[in-house]
Formats: C-alpha cells, sequence, structure tokens
C-alpha cells in the first residue's frame, strides 16, 4: 500500500519544484511509474482476502481493481488536460495538477480504508478537489449552478449516512468492514430500523447515481473540464457502488423486503436515461446520461445481493470507468477543435480523422457490450442474476440493452457520418498525444476480456 501512496503523496512536491519546462513531462512520467507500480496489487496471496498494512489500510480482491483503475486514470487525465491548461500561468497549472493527484490520493485511502468512518471521510473530502475542478476550470457560465448541484445532492444524501454509522457504532462497538462481517444479524422490526436501513444506503445511491437522484450528474459532466469528467465517471461513480457492496454486509435481514423499490427505481432508470440519450443533442450529454444507465444496471445487480449480481457489478464498473472515460476523451478532442458540443454541429468528421472515427467506432462498440470486451461479462451476469431474481426483470434489463446500442450507433453516426460541412474542413490534425491517450485506455480493455478474473472480486 505504501509503495504507492507514498509516490502519489510525493508528486506534490514535484508538481510545485519542478521547473515550468519539464512540469507536464515530470508529472505524466511520474503518475504513470505510480500506475505501473499498483500492478503488484493485482498479485494477492493472502488466504483471507485481506493484505493489511495496519488495522486501518487494507487491500483485498475487490477495493484492488478499484486502486489499479484509480492509479491508471491520473497519468490519462494529465495527458489529457494538457492543451487547454497549458496556456494558463504557471501557478495554475501547478494547482490543476495539485486538485488532480488530491483527488487520486483521497480516493486510494477511500478504497483502501478498513474503518467505514475512515472511507467516510474520504468519500466526503473528495467533493472538495473535485468542485473546485469544476467551478474553476469548466468550459461555461453554468459551471457554478453545476458544482452547487453536485455539492448538495451529494451532501443531502450523506448526512443521514453519518447519523446511520454513528447508530452503528453504537449498537456493535466496532466499524471495521473486517470484523463487521463476523457479527451477529441484527434483528429489525421496528420503523426506526427501516430508516436506518435507508440512511446506510442513500448516500451510496445519490453518488451512484440511481435514477431519481442523478440530476446532479449530467449538469456536473457537461460542465466540468476534461479531467473532471473523467475521475468522474470512472471513479467517484465507483465509489457508490463500493459502498454499498461493503455495507450491505450488515444490512442483510432487512434487504429481502426494502430492497424492490431501488431495484425497480435503477431498472426503470436504464430504460428512462437510455430514452433520453436518444434525443440528445449535446454529446457530453449523451456519455453523462448513459453512464447513469449503465450504473443503474450495476445498483441492480448489487442490491439482489448474489454472487453472479456482485461480480458482474465489479467488472462492469471497471470496464464502464475506462470506456466512458474513453468517450469523454474523444468528445473533448472534438471539442478543443470545433468549440462545440452539438453533434450535428460537427459531423462527416470521419472523412478528415479517419484514425480518430476508429477510436470512436471502438469505444462504441465498447460501450454497447460488443463481445468479448468485459463490458459484456458484466452486462451478462448482471443480467442472468436479475432473471434468475425475476423473470420479469429480463423485459425491463432487454429493452435497455438494446435502447444502448441505438444511442451508441446514433452517436456514432452523428458525430463522424455524413456530409462535412464547411466550417470544419481545415481543422487541426490529431496529436499523437490524444492518439495514445485512446490507446491507454483501450489496452486494459482488451487485456482484461483475456484474464477477466483480475477484476471479479472476492465471489470465486
Amino acid at each position: 500500500m505504501l509503495k504507492v501512496l507514498i509516490p502519489t503523496i510525493m508528486l506534490f512536491p514535484t508538481i510545485w519544484l519542478a521547473s515550468p519546462k519539464w512540469l507536464w513531462t515530470a508529472t505524466t512520467y511520474h503518475s504513470f511509474s505510480i500506475a505501473l507500480i499498483s500492478f503488484t496489487w493485482m498479485k494477492w496471496s493472502s488466504e483471507t482476502g485481506w493484505t493489511t498494512i495496519n488495522s486501518y489500510m487494507a487491500t483485498d480482491p475487490l477495493s484492488i481493481p478499484l486502486l489499479v483503475l484509480t492509479c491508471w486514470l491520473l497519468p490519462l487525465m494529465i495527458l489529457a488536460s494538457q492543451n487547454h491548461i497549458n496556456p494558463e500561468p504557471i501557478n495554475r497549472q501547478r494547482l490543476y495538477l495539485t486538485l488532480l493527484v488530491s483527488l487520486q490520493t483521497l480516493l486510494i485511502m477511500a478504497f483502501s480504508a478498513t474503518e467505514i468512518i475512515m472511507f467516510y471521510v474520504m468519500f466526503e473530502a473528495t467533493l472538495i478537489p473535485t468542485l473546485m475542478i469544476i467551478t474553476r476550470w469548466g468550459n461555461q457560465t453554468e459551471r457554478l449552478n453545476a458544482g452547487t448541484y453536485f455539492l448538495f445532492y451529494t451532501l443531502a444524501g450523506s448526512l443521514p449516512l453519518l447519523v446511520a454509522l454513528l447508530m452503528l457504532q453504537n449498537s456493535t462497538g466496532t466499524l471495521s468492514m473486517v470484523v463487521m462481517q463476523y457479527s451477529q444479524p441484527f434483528l429489525l422490526d421496528s420503523w426506526g430500523s427501516k430508516i436506518w436501513w435507508a440512511g446506510c444506503l442513500i448516500a451510496f445511491l445519490v453518488k451512484m447515481p440511481l435514477y431519481g437522484v442523478h440530476l446532479w450528474l449530467p449538469k456536473a459532466h457537461v460542465e466540468a473540464p476534461v479531467a473532471g469528467s473523467m475521475v468522474l465517471a470512472a471513479v467517484l461513480l465507483k465509489l457508490g457502488g463500493y459502498g454499498m457492496m461493503r455495507i450491505m454486509v450488515t444490512l442483510e435481514p432487512l434487504s429481502k423486503e426494502l430492497v424492490y423499490p431501488f431495484i425497480i427505481l435503477a431498472l426503470w432508470g436504464i430504460i428512462m436515461t437510455g430514452s433520453i440519450c436518444l434525443r440528445q443533442t449535446d454529446l457530453k450529454s449523451l456519455i453523462a446520461y448513459s453512464s447513469v444507465s449503465h450504473m443503474g444496471l450495476v445498483a441492480g445487480g448489487i442490491l439482489i445481493q448474489t454472487p453472479w449480481g456482485f461480480s458482474g457489478a465489479i467488472i462492469l464498473m471497471i470496464a464502464h470507468g475506462l470506456v466512458s472515460s474513453m468517450l469523454f476523451c474523444l468528445a473533448n478532442t472534438a471539442y478543443e477543435r470545433t468549440h462545440s458540443r452539438t453533434m450535428i454541429l460537427a459531423r462527416g468528421l470521419q472523412m478528415i480523422f479517419p484514425l480518430t472515427a476508429a477510436w470512436w467506432f471502438i469505444a462504441n462498440l465498447a460501450n454497447l457490450a460488443l463481445p468479448p470486451l468485459p463490458n459484456l461479462m458484466g452486462e451478462l451476469l448482471i443480467v442472468a442474476a436479475l432473471y434468475n431474481w425475476s423473470p420479469w426483470t429480463l423485459v425491463l434489463t432487454g429493452a435497455g440493452i438494446l435502447i444502448t446500442a441505438g444511442y451508441s450507433l446514433y452517436m456514432f453516426l452523428m458525430s463522424q457520418r455524413g456530409p462535412t460541412p464547411n466550417h470544419i474542413k481545415k481543422l487541426p490534425p490529431f496529436h499523437t498525444r490524444e492518439h495514445l491517450l485512446m490507446l491507454l485506455h483501450l489496452t486494459p480493455v482488451i487485456f482484461l476480456a483475456l484474464k477477466p478474473e483480475l477484476m471479479w472480486g472476492w465471489c470465486y
């Protein structure tokens, strides 16, 4: 654990002491080294599942894929941000990189926390750098409004969780994840205990986000700069799913009855947000709503609490993190050239940028779960688990998968095909840096299709 956490903390002096000429090179190289070191976590040898460094921080097969994804994403965010942050004064560039690194540090501590209160504190602390990135470096004047939505939705969901955790500490005497799974199940039959159950889950469902409390996500995505969108889609949404998996162990007897409305909302949300995607004109908004749709499937997989549902949820979270991050990078490269996110104003790009059209095509196929990519593994496991739980869910999940295919192809055709308008025929070509960025997103997706047991979690 320390072999990743200490180099990450040492990135702060690197950023503030590096000469302006070497600032981006040094931070990219340093963060990429951390990402490569994090791969050593993939080889776990502990029989109990937990590999601890002290009583507060540990890794296990559930947190390791998410930790590695967090470390892998930082160099990609730095690569993606280079073009539009470079013209700014050097101190603002340093501040921007500092916020990205502080976000990674907090996320590593959140995913490796064994005490639930420590996880809660880190979960909340990620708000601050994300909020600063959105409100300071966002694209439009709406960014303050988006930041306010993001802050208040998350805080309103999280306060009941804090009260619920304090009550849990009072009744069990411990909040350690290592110990809690062995504690006695609670006999919860009062109204108060039902409210406690909801309080434990609502914070994570808002963060995922569940359909109905998802309005902050499209706003935050659309207004955020590219690194903000990438880290939101790839890692911050996964905090909700990870927290739910950890806390569901303690909620056991009540979940059987109380989980129905949330599963219905999640499955209905897949269809509703997919349908919203079909009539979007804004490219980033379309990708953001597709994230809500995918995370609805993840929420359904976690809430039914079967090994297949859990495994499918972890696989889909990792695969969606890489693919949606790639889509946001592609959307950003088009935005940097055309200065518009409206799809119809930037159509026919395939004629000018054929290699980029290939990246778009592969990213869209991965988004609609093309075999044998891990997106399909995750979706199949969750759909099978939900069907086993209730055959009626197949109507909703099946329709959701069809709609996903529809809007993914619509996004590709609208942005890449068709006649090329005259105003975009003289656009500057794509840089090697941008092609490298797409390759670094796509390579892990392909390798995970070859060795999926790295992200199955502790279910097998």
